[in-house]
């Protein structure tokens, strides 16, 4: 791709406004503009506080400081009474990546909309803490959930996990008021839920879960190293989700993706069927915002396009080696990849044999 001249963006450094929105330099763990490091904590918060800032003059950051050190307590494990992240894929970056671009979304929309239309402040403030905790139902508990052994195991029901922590966490932060709105928005990046069954008073919290589903989706698929993450670490979690493969009924397992590489070869499909509709017509094609911030241009519908432009080749050649990419994990529990690497093997071997595959399409996301 060529240089594209560019002003600068909320949230990017000076010297990266004359590069690439997608640059091909960027590094694994930044985002889309290769400006923020999207595996530190506190490099997102800063760039979260500009577009804040910058969009709402003069609101106070201090609820959302401490709603960005409490994120990073409950996934390394310094949270009281939880264990940390130890899924590889929905991991601490995913999350500050999704909330990075939910900002950047907030910002262009409320430039973009009449006054009468605009989140404002505090609903933004508490979105951005959703989309902080939007995965927090992956994070096990220490009482509670001392029966499992992975939070991957969560996977079908997490989001539902994700709405109960909030309930509790926002009243600590003295949100309370806040605490019904956000467990519902949530729901809209998840799957668990009908979302034209989501019933909010106010369409500007309609608006919101628009947002935080399309930061979600998009973030994660304009990842630099999205492919390999789906092939090596969105598997395992399909697998020990009970995603992979299915215990339809006693005795009887149905098989959906029997592989990384499987699961890699429907993902095309999935963009074209699911992704698109679910941007496009549920979430009312709420990415465009971005390209406020941009001169008309959207880096992560980019680089999601590069992602899937470079699997489709890869699938057509059947050279997977093209896929080589090796990005670190940023989790909260110690031996974590080992354990979901034994963990799943275990898995499989004890289904081999016994299941058959099934044909059907489901959420690589």
């Amino acid at each position: 791709m060529r240089n594209r001249g560019r002003k600068q963006a909320p949230g990017d450094t000076a010297n990266n406004k004359k590069k690439n929105i997608v640059s091909q330099d960027r590094r694994n763990d930044y985002d889309v503009t290769n400006t923020v490091q999207v595996s530190s904590p506190a490099d997102v918060r800063n760039a979260v506080w500009k577009l804040y800032s910058e969009t709402f003059p003069g609101a106070p950051f201090d609820k959302l400081w401490l709603a960005f050190y409490d994120f990073e307590r409950l996934f390394t494990g310094r949270y009281p009474g939880y264990l940390g992240c130890d899924t590889t894929y929905h991991d601490m970056q995913h999350t500050l990546d999704m909330t990075l671009a939910f900002a950047r979304l907030v910002a262009g929309y409320e430039r973009s909309v009449d006054a009468s239309d605009r989140l404002g402040p505090e609903r933004t403030r508490m979105a951005i803490i959703t989309s902080l905790f939007h995965d927090s139902g992956y994070i096990r508990h220490q009482e509670r959930d001392s029966d499992f052994v992975n939070g991957a195991e969560f996977t079908l029901y997490h989001v539902t996990r994700s709405a109960d922590f909030l309930r509790r966490y926002l009243p600590e932060l003295g949100l309370a008021k806040d605490a019904g709105v956000a467990s519902m928005i949530v729901h809209f990046t998840g799957y668990e839920v009908d979302l034209d069954e989501i019933e909010l008073e106010d369409p500007r919290d309609i608006i919101c879960g628009h947002l935080l589903g399309t930061a979600d989706m998009i973030a994660q698929m304009a990842d630099r190293c999205y492919l390999e993450k789906c092939r090596d670490r969105l598997y395992k979690e399909f697998v020990i989700g009970g995603v992979a493969v299915e215990n339809s009924k006693p005795g009887e397992y149905m098989v959906r993706y029997k592989s990384g590489q499987d699961l890699l070869r429907k993902t095309p499909v999935f963009y074209q069927q699911v992704m698109r509709d679910r941007l496009n017509l549920k979430f009312n094609r709420a990415y465009r915002y971005i390209e406020v911030l941009y001169e008309g241009h959207n880096p992560y519908i980019e680089a999601i396009r590069n992602n899937i432009t470079h699997l489709v080749r890869i699938i057509s050649t059947g050279n997977w080696t093209l896929l080589r990419r090796e990005p670190l994990y940023f989790l909260g529990v110690t031996d974590a990849v080992h354990e979901v690497e034994s963990y799943v093997s275990e898995q499989l071997a004890a289904l081999s044999g016994r299941a058959i595959e099934k044909d059907e399409l489901l959420m690589p996301v």
